[in-house]
């Protein structure tokens, strides 16, 4: 299957059973959380007419007279009177300006004689340097939608309604495990033919990263009664998620008990690396089956396990951002399947990274994203493609 089209069932399958519990928390604690409602502004921002910069409030008709008397000085935080006819008002950046005012002249474009009176040196006109009441928002205007990831400027917005806690989605449930007779866990010392487990410290960093829960079950054995007794003493998860053991060789053991129980939806996809991902059912939890390279593993987290996940917490936009990159190198051999390359930045040109073996994950420290190469594709030094950056999904 082609990684858009198994993607756009995931993402239905996802839309079609949302998580819905939410909770109350507070502003400070609510970054990255998901919001669970629409949200309208209670006030009008700015509250008041106030000044852009500092200077002098004025009437515009009363250019005429100049110059011009300061009757009032208004700071930040002070609550002016209305504006004498034939007078102006010292003001300062985000003061409010006095009623009857109409312009502001910044100060370095005035002068001052013996008396005290100001003169405007350089043409005004009405509403120049005033930010109006609601410029930014009125009161009873959409400002947040139910499903946008909270980041510190939504919260900055937020705090300036006035509002101390919000209601987002609670963190979902997420169990997690790896398959294999050859792994070790953190810590332990390695037996004949082992190898550590990186998988589930990568996948359960990005998991966190996303707000949710991480139900570790750590790394099973490939025995099918060993493998069904973790997963029946999970407990309250929305998704497991687990890497290796979904091919169909002999030591499958997920694939099998997926195969078994008729609750395979998804398998063998047109991807490079990545191709054994899987998604069924244990009982009525979904669970997405990565493979257990540890390149693979990224990549098909990334692109189809991460939106899954968005999608579900409804999030608007899952899909990772795609922004187009000049090669630096050349890819003469079309592949079959939609191939992910671990690439570095270099002068805006891609460069290739030379190990691009599934089973490695040090080439991907190394890379600052994926360059995205369509099945069927070959391409020059000098042609533009998808970049995928990690930063962009990785946070």
């Amino acid at each position: 299957m082609a990684v858009g089209e198994a993607l756009r069932q995931l993402l239905a399958m996802a839309r079609a059973t949302p998580l819905v519990a939410c909770e109350l928390v507070r502003l400070r604690q609510a970054d990255g959380r998901v919001l669970a409602e629409d949200l309208c502004a209670a006030i009008d921002l700015p509250p008041w007419a106030n000044s852009a910069m500092d200077g002098y409030a004025l009437r515009f008709d009363d250019l005429a007279a100049q110059p011009l008397p300061v009757s009032q000085t208004v700071f930040a935080g002070n609550a002016p009177g209305p504006l004498q006819p034939g007078t102006c008002a010292r003001v300062f950046t985000g003061a409010p300006v006095p009623a009857g005012a109409d312009c502001v002249q910044l100060q370095e474009n005035c002068t001052v004689d013996a008396q005290g009176r100001v003169s405007v040196l350089t043409p005004l006109r009405a509403g120049d340097n005033i930010r109006p009441q609601g410029n930014e928002i009125r009161a009873g205007a959409p400002l947040l939608a139910a499903g946008t990831v909270l980041n510190p400027l939504a919260l900055g917005v937020l705090a300036a309604q006035g509002v101390s806690q919000v209601s987002v989605l609670r963190r979902p449930r997420v169990a997690l495990l790896s398959s294999g007779d050859e792994l070790a866990g953190e810590g332990a010392t390695l037996g004949p033919g082992q190898i550590h487990d990186s998988n589930r410290v990568v996948l359960a960093t990005l998991l966190e990263r996303l707000g949710c829960e991480v139900i570790d079950l750590g790394c099973v054995p490939d025995d099918p009664l060993l493998l069904r007794a973790a997963l029946a003493a999970v407990e309250g998860a929305e998704l497991i998620i687990s890497s290796a053991g979904v091919s169909v060789g002999d030591a499958d053991c997920i694939g099998a008990l997926l195969r078994e129980a008729g609750e395979v939806r998804l398998w063998k996809l047109a991807i490079k690396p990545g191709k054994p991902f899987t998604f069924g059912h244990i009982g009525a939890v979904p669970l997405l089956g990565l493979p257990g390279n540890p390149g693979s593993a990224l990549v098909t987290f990334l692109l189809l396990a991460r939106p899954y996940l968005l999608a579900r917490m409804g999030v608007a936009r899952v899909e990772p951002m795609r922004v187009p990159v000049v090669a630096g190198f050349a890819w003469p051999k079309a592949g079959k399947r939609q191939e992910y390359l671990r690439v570095r930045l270099d002068g805006g040109r891609a460069r290739l990274l030379e190990n691009q073996s599934s089973a490695t994950l040090l080439s991907a420290v190394q890379a600052d994203g994926l360059l995205e190469v369509p099945a069927g594709e070959t391409f020059e030094a000098g042609d533009v493609l998808d970049f995928i950056s990690f930063d962009g999904v990785m946070g």
